[in-house]
């Protein structure tokens, strides 16, 4: 069966162990990326994260330290960092429905009942278990902002072997409310990269799928 071109650009990707950090992506392809993680479905639509786009050479390379030394993040043309809000309170879900207000022009009267409903949802909720749920919406776009990168040909390794609070303080994030949850280095894989030529080992759709 012949591939289709988003499945072959699937095969494609793999998680880069080594970047050429003679290659920079483009503005444009930065741009991809920030308009792909605006965009990606959160629930509620109240797109609790936030990221912070690294270039910055010397950044990258005090940023080994606190990654294990992995050199990723120094060879990666960009580092993303995808980060949660430190807290949801009604004063953010109150900012939601502006924005929803502003753009769309629905009025008041229809908005109201949500938003309080929305706020009164949240109070109940205990802190940890609202940031599990961002931590949820955070790897739906983790998944998105891969799949958007193997369209583009962008290489990219997710990394959860970090040390969150130094980067948290390093970067300032804490300061703005921030919580660091994965570093996304991105760029172009470097010729040499035993791993780019492997074979992916996966499951099956045979054995993953069931349809009723």
């Amino acid at each position: 069966m012949r591939s289709s071109g988003t499945i072959d650009k699937l095969k494609w990707r793999y998680a880069t162990k080594k970047f050429d950090s003679s290659r920079k992506l483009s503005e444009d392809k930065i741009r991809v990326l920030k308009e792909a993680f605006n965009l990606t479905a959160t629930s509620y639509g109240l797109q609790p994260l936030k990221m912070v786009v690294i270039s910055d050479q010397d950044i990258k390379e005090k940023l080994m330290e606190y990654t294990y030394y992995q050199p990723q993040v120094r060879d990666a043309s960009h580092v993303l960092v995808l980060c949660i809000e430190r807290e949801i309170d009604a004063s953010f879900i109150v900012e939601h429905f502006k924005r929803v207000e502003a753009i769309r022009k629905t009025s008041r009267d229809i908005l109201e009942p949500y938003e309080q409903n929305l706020i009164a949802t949240f109070s109940e909720k205990e802190k940890e278990e609202i940031k599990v749920w961002m931590t949820n919406q955070l790897y739906l776009t983790l998944g998105a902002l891969l799949t958007v990168c193997a369209i583009e040909k962008i290489d990219s390794c997710a990394m959860e072997g970090f040390q969150p609070e130094k980067y948290d303080a390093f970067l300032g994030l804490d300061k703005r409310g921030l919580e660091s949850v994965i570093v996304l280095p991105v760029g172009y894989r470097d010729t040499s990269d035993f791993f780019s030529n492997l074979k992916k080992v996966r499951r099956g759709v045979d054995e993953l799928i069931i349809e009723l």
